[in-house]
């Protein structure tokens, strides 16, 4: 029986994923162990692995986080100056999720929805 998935993404500078995630975002550290770092928030776990090659333009790590109140925290996440994604603003899609979207500092794509 499956009961979870934690999504493990690369990151170039463990300080920078670790200040966003924390500062911005509202994580917390569950583990920061050489060149590997687990956050969460709420009911979620991401673990990342270091990977200092990676070129952000071609990291096509992407996690989509449902959410039960969107509004919230993409307000939130304004208040807190996280820079959402150009392409990716708080909106209502035709799939029936109302999402947005942001990277990063490693350009992994965040998406956080909730169905309509």
């Amino acid at each position: 029986m499956l009961t979870h998935i934690h999504p493990k993404l690369p990151m170039i500078d463990k300080a920078a994923t670790k200040a966003f995630y924390l500062n911005l975002l509202g994580f917390r550290v569950i583990s920061d162990y050489g060149d590997y770092l687990l956050l969460e928030k709420d009911h979620i776990e991401i673990h990342f692995f270091e990977f200092k090659t990676l070129d952000p333009k071609e990291n096509y790590g992407q996690v989509y986080i449902r959410t039960n109140d969107i509004d919230q925290v993409y307000r939130t996440f304004l208040d807190n100056k996280v820079p959402i994604h150009p392409n990716g603003p708080l909106q209502t899609k035709p799939w029936g999720q109302r999402e947005f979207s942001l990277l990063d500092p490693s350009s992994n794509l965040l998406t956080f929805g909730q169905k309509v």
